[in-house]
């Protein structure tokens, strides 16, 4: 009786190795074909399907379906605009319209919106099954952001319900099945928030405070967001007071942090203000890692030192 029971075991484990194996094998066939044909190409469709019937459940496949409705939904055109920038981009070409204006020419990603909806569902039910994959969440939120484009509010609410994740939950975070630190989860919050901010539409300035803000609830000390709220006050808002004032706490936080003490003497210079230059260039000369920066700035301090007198 037990040598059967030994080799019922020996089975049970055999099969699960097999079916491990498998679902590897069809991973694998996924990838060296949209290595060939792109994510919608040909022959793509036919293993997800064979690959759905067999492991239906699979989170691998489900961001596969994911990354081929994604690509079927997304088609590249080239489109006019009235401004010289769009979404932070530089156009492909400048032209005189037939008033003599300029229109400016942008690539950019035009959605089926249909098929668009298919790859978020796929994708959700990859993060159901793995809540605590960040390679599924990025997946998701970089895709709202090129849809939503100007207007980033379903990217924005979803990067809101990641953070609240991280507070309530505080997962053990992987990134394709390999652990991640926290800084790690931080540097991935703030790389959307850089994406927001060189969008620089009204509509992305305000999501990027808000995720900013929500960050500091969260890490109250964290400097990377209050720079960023000190550039949103600065930039966005034109208000260089309150702009100083979030770029004070991270130099009381950080005395050699880059971004804040080169933005505070912008300000001052904005402002001509030659009282607080004198104050944030010794600061900038100590926090720059840019030899020719540090002989300008000391320059510069010299000789404001030399009008003073």
């Amino acid at each position: 009786m037990k040598r059967i029971l030994m080799i019922m075991a020996c089975l049970t484990l055999a099969s699960a190795a097999l079916a491990q194996t498998d679902a590897a094998d069809f991973k694998a066939r996924f990838e060296r074909q949209t290595r060939m044909v792109g994510n919608a190409g040909v022959g793509v469709e036919t293993i997800l399907d064979r690959w759905e019937e067999a492991y239906p459940d699979d989170p691998a496949m489900l961001e596969g379906r994911y990354m081929f409705w994604l690509a079927k939904s997304m088609e590249n055109k080239v489109v006019a605009k009235d401004k010289p920038r769009y979404l932070g981009k530089e156009p492909l070409l400048t032209l005189k319209d037939s008033t003599g204006r300029d229109a400016f020419y942008f690539e950019d990603n035009v959605f089926t919106d249909s098929l668009f909806a298919k790859s978020q569902r796929a994708i959700d039910r990859a993060i159901d099954l793995r809540p605590d994959e960040l390679g599924y969440r990025i997946d998701k939120i970089t895709a709202l952001m090129l849809y939503e484009k100007e207007s980033p509010d379903m990217a924005t609410q979803e990067l809101l319900s990641l953070i609240n994740y991280q507070k309530t939950a505080r997962p053990e975070w992987v990134y394709y099945g390999l652990a991640i630190d926290e800084d790690s989860f931080k540097n991935t919050v703030q790389e959307y928030c850089i994406n927001l901010f060189r969008y620089a539409t009204p509509g992305s300035y305000e999501a990027f405070r808000t995720v900013s803000e929500t960050m500091l609830k969260l890490y109250p000390k964290d400097t990377s967001f209050m720079s960023n709220l000190g550039s949103y006050w600065l930039v966005c808002k034109k208000n260089n007071r309150k702009a100083l004032q979030w770029y004070n706490k991270v130099l009381k936080i950080n005395p050699k942090d880059y971004t804040a003490a080169k933005n505070c003497v912008i300000l001052a210079r904005k402002d001509n203000n030659v009282k607080l230059e004198n104050k944030y260039l010794p600061i900038l000369i100590e926090a720059t890692d840019s030899e020719s920066e540090r002989l300008s700035s000391q320059a510069r301090l010299e000789n404001l030192s030399v009008k003073k007198k």
